[in-house]
């Protein structure tokens, strides 16, 4: 008997033919823990809460013009997890060092796409370093997804699992009698988008004109994304090489950047756009390189999956947001206040859905089309940025502490820095990867990204003495 097979969706096959020597389509954490995890307690947890995805235990068939998920009949779990041991004292710098390995190599597409990799002796502790292809589904989605491994305690039971996936669901009838149930869907559908649509105008004479105001907007948004101005000639955009490096600094503690958040008027985002900022234009005057007047791009994710529903089924839910970086802008508080305002500008716009919808589109297509779409795209941008929110609580996998966690999204195009910044247990954690064609010391470009907060956040508490004073007199 074959395996059972289901077609990719074009978002997510748009994001499977990305996948190049120098920039690998692999979403990866590197997860520090307090002490070590017994293997054999990992393994049931896995077959537990990991395995129950079913694209976890299933591989690509690519048939050129369409693209399928499909079982793997010789799944084997120990073909993912594997345990090594760094060399030498075994600390940041070799973790830093390995990751670096693993993000630069692609993964093995006659199997599942994903790996961990357990490592021994980190810390006093332990480290799971992952890595998973972008197309099984978004950087938010797999973080819930590892995070769903945990509990809140150390204690926490496994239920009895079986080693066999649970048979998917036949369709029932011939393909005549199943076209016929989707046509009826479909036409139930359409009415029902009628009736909304009637509803809506009694409800609010009005909501034509809304309509069409919303799809103007789109249109516009549509029109400046394709007429916005490639990125500066800098230093951050050279030929890339596809070898990785990948560094991370000492977290930030989360009160301080709400504290400095609250003083200034903004959000958590702003304050750490602001920090990401500062340390670019750092690294531009470290290196004597001259400093663009118009700023730089960098692509953010905007998560369009509801994050209070539980994740079901994994997949890509997200579109992309161009984010100015006034990097130019050497005084802090005028660089916050030029970052909120961008970002205030892009949460009216539609350039998430704008992008989603193009991934749908380029995903239907040749593979030419997008990989010229992806092209023009990617000279837009100088850098991918992600800040995901994590738990509010230290949490446990197979009953060791989560101590750092660490997540990075891929690059595509032509694009070589990702950077990263997640909150977890009461602080802020980022990270780095950078090309090693682009001329930029991931290390210190970490040490900036402090500096550069804690620049903010005086000139923040400053400014509120100063506010204070002048409220006293």
């Amino acid at each position: 008997m074959s395996p059972q097979r289901a077609a990719m969706s074009s978002v997510d096959r748009s994001w499977l033919r990305m996948d190049t020597p120098e920039n690998p389509m692999m979403i990866s954490a590197v997860l520090m823990f307090e002490k070590p995890i017994d293997i054999t307690r990992l393994k049931r947890t896995l077959e537990e809460r990991f395995l129950k995805f079913r694209r976890f235990r299933q591989r690509i068939v690519d048939k050129g013009d369409r693209v399928y998920w499909e079982d793997d009949p010789l799944f084997d779990l120990d073909n993912h997890l594997h345990r090594i041991a760094l060399p030498g004292k075994a600390g940041k710098d070799e973790l830093q060092a390995l990751a670096s390995d693993f993000n630069s190599s692609a993964l093995d597409f006659r199997r599942p796409l994903w790996q961990i990799h357990y490592i021994d002796n980190f810390n006093g502790g332990c480290a799971l370093l992952v890595r998973i292809h972008h197309c099984i589904a978004d950087g938010i989605s797999l973080v819930r997804v590892l995070l769903s491994l945990t509990d809140k305690s150390p204690e926490a039971r496994l239920k009895k699992i079986s080693s066999k996936p649970k048979p998917a669901k036949k369709p029932e009838g011939t393909p005549a009698s199943r076209f016929l149930h989707r046509l009826v869907d479909s036409s139930q559908a359409g009415w029902q988008q009628v009736r909304l649509f009637l509803d809506s105008v009694r409800e609010e004479p009005n909501y034509p004109l809304k309509l069409a105001t919303t799809a103007g907007g789109i249109a516009a948004d549509l029109v400046k994304l394709g007429l916005a101005p490639f990125e500066p000639k800098t230093s951050l955009k050279q030929q890339l090489v596809g070898r990785k490096q990948v560094a991370w600094a000492e977290p930030l503690d989360l009160d301080d950047v709400k504290a400095c958040a609250k003083i200034l008027g903004g959000t958590v985002n702003d304050v750490l756009l602001c920090a990401a900022t500062g340390a670019l234009s750092r690294h531009f005057t470290e290196q004597h390189q001259t400093i663009p007047d118009c700023g730089i791009r960098v692509a953010v994710p905007f998560n369009l999956r509801p994050l209070d529903q539980p994740i079901e089924t994994l997949g890509n839910q997200f579109g992309l947001v161009l984010v100015g970086l006034p990097v130019e802008v050497t005084d802090p508080l005028m660089c916050f206040r030029q970052v909120q305002e961008n970002m205030n500008r892009l949460k009216r716009s539609y350039q998430a859905q704008v992008t989603y919808s193009l991934l749908d589109l380029f995903g239907r297509g040749p593979d030419i089309l997008e990989r010229r779409a992806l092209d023009l795209l990617s000279k837009k941008a100088s850098a991918v940025l992600t800040n995901v929110p994590g738990p509010r609580h230290a949490v446990y996998l197979a009953g060791s502490k989560l101590v750092q966690p660490m997540f990075w999204v891929p690059q595509s195009g032509n694009i070589g820095i990702g950077m990263s910044i997640f909150s977890y247990a009461g602080t802020v954690q980022f990270g780095i990867t950078i090309d090693k064609g682009i001329p930029a010391d991931p290390v210190a470009v970490m040490e900036y990204f402090r500096d550069s907060f804690r620049n903010l956040y005086q000139a923040a508490k400053a400014k509120g003495s100063a506010g204070d004073l002048r409220a006293a007199s």
